[in-house]
């Protein structure tokens, strides 16, 4: 069977993720050591015990959801399962795409928390709290929500940032514009628009300075050519060159996530399964959400790999 590991992205997180992993095998248990070693803070303690807003903090959130995902990858090479042999493509949803990376050995895993960090805080720091916000719209095509955003910008910016499944599309930019597009959305037949709960508006052009700081960032950190090729969110098409991944995670800060397309373009490369690595299952409904054909499974508890490994 050809199978594609995606890797989860923030909303995915909860309170005791990966507590179990780390509990049962040494070599995840190794992975949240390292993580905390690379932030100079007890970023575990957080994911373990809360209190759940310190883990929702865009700075916390992202290097500790990657954390996971490390965590479930090196349980499997500790059993003798390689990630390379498993699978043809990877992907991550926004920051699971430094997960899919540091998965496949082009970064390195305090590399990869470093990054995550300073994404989070950079992203925080781009707009004023207040300023910006993100919602949801269903029941709309992703060119009926991109014609709902041109309609409700009024000199302000709000786009379509993440093209999650079909009838599932997540605007972003500046607050007013956001509660425009809400109110046009209804009116074109949206089943549903509501405000996410998120600390500023990801992946639209607000998001600029933060893109100028993970510019300057990336250039300092070695990248490798990964073991598989990584199917990027702003292209929904696989790469593998190093400096075409640099440049691409620079854009993704303010451009879309292609979701949607991505799941199209695994199942045109002739993907059947869909592995999610680490918490949550959110990627996992979406692709059959995608591709009622696909198969998708989970693995973030103990128990989760060892059924993976013995199936393989």
């Amino acid at each position: 069977m050809t199978r594609a590991l995606v890797f989860p992205g923030q909303g995915s997180q909860f309170v005791g993720m990966g507590k179990s992993l780390a509990d049962a095998e040494p070599a995840a248990k190794l992975v949240f050591e390292e993580v905390n070693d690379a932030l100079s803070q007890d970023l575990s303690k957080i994911m373990w015990e809360g209190p759940e807003d310190e883990l929702r903090l865009t700075e916390n959130t992202q290097p500790a959801l990657m954390a996971v995902s490390m965590a479930v990858v090196r349980t499997l090479e500790a059993g003798g399962v390689e990630v390379a042999n498993i699978a043809s493509h990877v992907a991550g949803h926004s920051l699971g795409e430094y997960s899919a990376l540091a998965a496949t050995g082009a970064f390195s895993l305090a590399d990869t928390a470093r990054l995550l960090k300073l994404r989070g805080q950079a992203m925080q720091r781009a707009v004023p709290v207040g300023k910006g916000a993100m919602a949801a719209i269903l029941g709309l095509s992703m060119e009926d929500v991109a014609a709902t955003c041109e309609a409700a910008a009024e000199q302000e910016i709000v786009v379509a940032a993440n093209d999650n499944a079909d009838g599932q599309v997540v605007v972003s930019g500046h607050k007013g514009a956001v509660e425009r597009a809400i109110e046009i959305a209804k009116s074109k037949g949206a089943k549903r628009g509501m405000l996410l709960p998120v600390s500023a508006p990801f992946h639209c052009p607000l998001m600029k300075p933060a893109a100028d700081e993970m510019r300057a960032a990336l250039a300092h950190v070695q990248i490798e050519r990964p073991v598989l090729p990584v199917i990027a969110n702003v292209l929904a098409a696989p790469v593998s060159e190093p400096e075409g991944i640099a440049n691409l995670l620079v854009e993704q800060v303010t451009g879309a996530v292609r979701w949607r397309e991505s799941v199209g373009s695994m199942t045109s490369l002739g993907i059947h399964q869909i592995v999610e690595v680490g918490a949550g299952k959110v990627l996992s409904g979406l692709a059959r959400r995608i591709d009622r054909d696909l198969e998708a499974v989970n693995l973030q508890e103990p128990t989760d790999i060892e059924a993976f490994a013995a199936s393989l």
